[in-house]
């Protein structure tokens, strides 16, 4: 669904869309990861743009809006049900109460000043708990620290609740001369499957499009069987095969 630099990212580079590299003076959209670097004018709808603002062109005309796009995500993100989707987004659009009632078909105002109260203690209680998990954060240290859910994962649980502690020795194990070298044998266990998979995708690069030609030639250095990865990476979401099955992308 989403790239390491939106999880990476701070609630003030959400609310804006974009993250800062100082280190390569670049703007990066967090949804596209599209990349707008300083001193280069670029040119969106027939207006000529410096990089901070090119990035905001851009995340409005190609992605609507941010807020539009974090209330869309799947609840599993957000928390949210449909329903209070929606009413924050009648919030966003200026409707009154009375007005939002009617869109929803609520019986009367009292239910949307009752959902305006259960949105603000939904944000307190966030605040609180990004409060615990940064006093956490710091207490410990990056081998208990889980690893990041890839763009395209399907079907997020707790098959992805994998440490970098567990990731290490699954992949030592797995590839037992070095993570250059060949794989030993494909796991059955799901897990290991995914940290399998995540590494192999790494061989890709992800701004390039492959034939499956290309993407088999690649495999093939790693296993035998290199039919059993190219369908796992496609059905675990690592990689995008186009319809008509010519076109390969890493996600």
């Amino acid at each position: 669904m989403t790239n390491n630099q939106f999880w990476d990212a701070s609630v003030e580079e959400l609310t804006k869309g974009y993250t800062y590299n100082q280190n390569h003076d670049t703007y990066t959209c967090l949804i596209c990861e599209k990349t707008f670097e300083n001193g280069v004018i670029y040119p969106i709808e027939d207006t000529l743009f410096e990089a901070r603002k090119a990035a905001e062109k851009h995340i409005n005309s190609e992605h609507g809006s941010m807020f539009q796009h974090l209330t869309s995500l799947d609840k599993k993100y957000t928390g949210l049900t449909e329903l209070q989707q929606n009413i924050l987004q009648h919030f966003k659009s200026g409707l009154t109460d009375k007005e939002i009632a009617k869109q929803i078909e609520a019986k009367n105002t009292s239910t949307i000043r009752h959902h305006r109260f259960k949105l603000k203690e939904k944000e307190k209680q966030a605040r609180v708990f990004l409060a615990i998990m940064e006093l956490l954060d710091k207490e410990q240290d990056d081998s208990n620290s889980f690893i990041t859910i890839h763009k395209g994962a399907t079907m997020v649980d707790e098959r992805y609740a994998i440490t970098q502690e567990e990731k290490e020795k699954v992949l030592k194990t797995y590839f037992d001369k070095g993570l250059d070298k060949p794989l030993k044998q494909f796991p059955s266990k799901e897990k290991r499957k995914i940290i399998i998979l995540q590494h192999i995708a790494t061989k890709f690069d992800r701004d390039q499009t492959y034939n499956e030609f290309e993407v088999n030639q690649v495999l093939k250095q790693i296993y035998d069987d290199h039919v059993t990865l190219r369908r796992y990476l496609i059905e675990y979401g690592f990689m995008e095969r186009s319809r008509d099955g010519k076109e390969y992308n890493i996600k």
